[in-house]
């Protein structure tokens, strides 16, 4: 969509501020930022700014003294696996509840895959609907000259306001969340060869061990093969609980990563499952899908009308940084 299709008008939700900021070269990126950033200073709003770590330097610099009030966090490690960065900006704004909080997430750059790239579309699809109606202004980065057309257009999508050349405008090309979550729920790619089991209610212990068996000549340590085997243990009792009583389990190696994949027949109802900490005492749904995201470097989604697929990435070799 070219930029002939943006209009001056504003966002109809009056409180929710979500625009996507394009931009070429590091003194744009800047300029855009850190005018966000300072705006939000001034009003005595508490921000955070969350970008890949190549960036954080800079931006500091920018700021100067004012650097010292706003929380920095690198987004390759907090957003490593984009399902849990939503969990991550709505903690920040949870504790900054008397008035607007302001944030800057850059869920994606030139170096992620194409995986990440569509997980990291459907978040900020997400965040739409997470924080509709509430006073928070959400910035979102995006590199034209490094990012491949497409996910320029997806930021059209995604974002209600487009920030450009200094001018903001509202873009005609916003898809309502649920549709772009759809168009994210894309064919997984099937690999070559794969080891796979089935399960019922009643087997989940003996899936855990047989999983576990096979994790140990992967290469992944010790840490990091109890972290997939207990993110494949909340998935199957989710398959078994909500999935129609079992599915199967699939597991392979893939570049410098170990995939699981879970399959069943469940549907995915609540399209936020998994993206909020949930409370010790709280009834709300997802606590398993939560802890799948943070434990896993990549987790892919896909809810069609077969079934629910959870893909579940874990790298080989040093740890993946989380948050």
């Amino acid at each position: 969509m070219s930029e002939g299709t943006l209009r001056s008008e504003e966002p109809a939700d009056p409180e929710f501020d979500h625009p996507a900021l394009l931009y070429q070269g590091l003194d744009a990126y800047l300029d855009g930022v850190g005018s966000f950033v300072r705006a939000g200073l001034e009003a005595g709003e508490p921000v955070l700014v969350a970008v890949p770590r190549p960036r954080l330097g800079p931006l500091r610099e920018r700021l100067g003294d004012t650097a010292g009030a706003v929380d920095f966090a690198d987004m390759a490690e907090l957003g490593r696996n984009p399902g849990r960065i939503l969990a991550a900006l709505r903690e920040f704004a949870d504790r900054h509840t008397t008035g607007r909080s302001r944030l800057v997430g850059e869920p994606i750059w030139p170096q992620r895959s194409p995986a990440e790239v569509r997980e990291a579309t459907r978040h900020e699809a997400l965040i739409n609907l997470a924080f509709r109606r509430r006073p928070v202004s959400i910035l979102c980065p995006y590199d034209t000259a490094g990012l491949a057309p497409r996910v320029v257009e997806d930021a059209r999508r995604t974002h209600p306001t487009m920030l450009q050349g200094g001018k903001r405008c509202t873009s005609v090309g916003y898809t309502a969340p649920a549709q772009v979550c759809a168009d994210c729920d894309t064919a997984l790619p099937q690999p070559q060869r794969f080891q796979r089991l089935g399960f019922t209610a009643g087997e989940l212990a003996a899936v855990r061990g047989w999983l576990d068996h096979r994790l140990a000549a992967s290469g992944l340590d010790r840490g990091r093969r109890r972290d997939l085997v207990l993110a494949v243990g909340e998935a199957t009792g989710n398959s078994v609980a909500h999935g129609g009583g079992g599915g199967e389990l699939r597991v392979w190696s893939e570049g410098g990563a170990v995939v699981a994949e879970v399959r069943d027949s469940g549907r995915l109802g609540d399209l936020l499952a998994g993206r909020r900490r949930p409370g010790l005492a709280s009834a709300e749904g997802g606590r398993g899908l939560w802890m799948i995201h943070q434990l896993c470097d990549l987790v892919e989604v896909r809810a069609g009308h077969d079934g629910l697929v959870l893909r579940m990435h874990m790298d080989i070799g040093p740890a993946a940084a989380r948050s």
